[in-house]
């Protein structure tokens, strides 16, 4: 299975299909970052989100200046992307856990679900291999990390057995999360703000690989997150920096 991004009839548009939800009716945000990413094509990327995208309805997408891309109304567009600077590139990583650690982290996530679960292609619980990326984390004991152990499943893979680099970012988003939830003091709810990662080496479906990640700095209802994907063996695959943001207060 391919990333299945629809273009509309109209070229100024894209189809977020319904498949790769998030939040119940929100497009999954590393899907998205992905897509705004792959068409910038520089090596590493910043995609900053400032509203939910929505699935299943056409949605305006436009290049900007210097490799740029906005989804969204020209005026308020909902994601935007462009080459990374010096500023935003962290592609310091810990060496990533072991296969056999990263497959216990993920039994134990599944067998005590943290609260606050959804629906969401990253890591939703009743998701089938083929039809998400189950990025299950908890904590490796005796590490500052959470990580998950990953076989993509050649579903989602393209016709060379590779996975589309949409769904390489997805696999750098949902991690994120679960280090701000169960390292830090992340609260259930939190979306992603910001996603930016470089893709080192190509992700081959059917071959097992370890997603882990590690809290970075927390300040008030910001969370940023070190995020990698490596293969079983340790090579790294790509790397991210997340930074998750609360739910903002209720009002009295």
């Amino acid at each position: 299975m391919t990333s299945d991004v629809t273009p509309d009839p109209a070229p100024e548009t894209v189809v977020v299909p319904e498949l790769y939800v998030g939040y119940p009716g929100v497009a999954f945000g590393g899907f998205v970052a992905g897509l705004l990413a792959e068409r910038s094509g520089a090596g590493t990327v910043r995609v900053d989100f400032r509203g939910p995208v929505p699935v299943g309805v056409p949605v305006p997408i436009a290049g900007t200046a210097g490799a740029g891309w906005a989804l969204g109304p020209a005026d308020m567009p909902l994601a935007t992307a462009r080459p990374a600077g010096p500023d935003d590139r962290r592609d310091d990583a810990p060496p990533a856990p072991g296969w056999d650690e990263a497959v216990a982290a993920t039994e134990a996530f599944r067998a005590a679900p943290p609260p606050g679960m959804v629906d969401c292609f990253g890591c939703g619980l009743d998701r089938t291999p083929d039809r998400g990326l189950r990025q299950h984390c908890t904590p490796v004991p005796g590490r500052d990390v959470v990580a998950c152990g990953w076989i993509p499943d050649p579903a989602l893979a393209d016709s060379d057995g590779l996975l589309p680099p949409e769904l390489v970012w997805g696999a750098l988003d949902c991690p994120g999360n679960w280090a701000g939830r169960l390292l830090g003091t992340q609260q259930a709810g939190a979306v992603t703000a910001s996603l930016t990662a470089t893709l080192l080496r190509p992700v081959a479906a059917a071959a097992p690989h370890v997603s882990y990640a590690w809290l970075r700095e927390e300040s008030g209802r910001k969370h940023t997150m070190g995020v990698a994907l490596a293969t079983a063996g340790g090579e790294l695959c790509a790397v991210a920096e997340a930074l998750w943001l609360d739910p903002r207060p209720r009002a009295a």
